[in-house]
């Protein structure tokens, strides 16, 4: 006797076959407008002036590897590159340590003292930039920071403050405080139960904060632009600006000295994006 029960082959419905089919199209286009930036960046980077011109969108025929040497000779790229490099580094140095610092007494303290400076950092989030452009020019002119590294990198990190410490303060809240009650029995101080207990714990947002930190000050162009008026502690960013001129504008050289810069942040981002989703979304559980 055949127990065997046959295999009924269910097939799919067109008016369903349709939606996917459409997803799929949609997200073809969404690839392709993403990409097409970076395929006008790359073709122009390797294209002769009068090749951009007769055929802007079309693949160069012959490839000017020059357009690299010759951005590279021109922006003082190697010099643009040290100041970028210190400026990263610096303002995520002191954005996390800063941040999370304050957080941590925000998140502990709950009484006006600490709510104010709480709704303080949030109103920062919504200030719009331009609104403190000319009151940061002059207060770096009397403080003589204008035109340093170090003039830089506190700017940027006054910039980013706001966000990053209201990440710090959700994800800080979901931290049993037995911790430090544990250390305060022993005879720990508070600076010492934050940086013994509380600040390793912290390893998935400061994950994140380090990852975007790093691409804010890495691309950053309008902070750098307000305080920075020499070459010698000019950015990478600003010494892209210097192709565009008002009349000329040497094109091919400003996308090879942007694919430059771009390959140090991409490569950093492609090893450290698995955290920012992750860091955010554990700051965001409770606020």
């Amino acid at each position: 006797m055949n127990t065997s029960v046959p295999i009924v082959q269910i097939k799919e419905a067109p008016n369903r076959r349709f939606p996917k089919l459409l997803r799929i199209i949609m997200l073809y286009i969404i690839a392709i407008l993403f990409l097409f930036p970076f395929y006008i960046a790359i073709v122009y980077s390797i294209k002769t002036p009068v090749e951009t011109a007769q055929s802007p969108l079309a693949f160069p025929t012959h490839i000017a590897w020059s357009n690299y040497s010759d951005a590279i000779a021109a922006s003082n790229f190697f010099l643009a590159l040290r100041n970028s490099v210190l400026t990263t580094i610096g303002t995520v140095l002191l954005t996390i340590t800063v941040c999370s610092m304050a957080a941590y007494m925000i998140a502990r303290n709950n009484n006006r003292f600490y709510n104010f400076f709480y709704y303080l950092f949030m109103s920062s989030i919504m200030l719009p930039f331009q609104v403190l452009m000319f009151p940061l020019y002059k207060t770096w002119t009397e403080l003589h920071l204008l035109n340093t590294i170090p003039g830089l990198i506190i700017a940027l990190t006054g910039v980013q403050i706001g966000y990053f410490a209201f990440l710090y303060v959700g994800f800080i809240k979901t931290v049993p405080r037995e911790l430090e009650e544990s250390a305060t029995l022993d005879g720990a101080s508070r600076y010492r139960t934050f940086f013994s207990i509380i600040f390793p714990l912290l390893k998935p947002i400061n994950s994140t904060i380090l990852v975007l930190s790093a691409l804010g000050a890495w691309n950053d162009f309008v902070v750098s632009m307000i305080i920075v008026q020499k070459k010698e502690a000019s950015t990478l960013p600003l010494v892209q600006f210097q192709f565009f001129g008002e009349y000329t504008s040497e094109i091919n050289m400003a996308f090879a000295a942007i694919i430059l810069s771009m390959i140090p942040i991409m490569v950093f981002y492609l090893f450290a994006q698995k955290y920012i989703i992750g860091g955010v979304t554990a700051g965001a559980v409770k606020g």
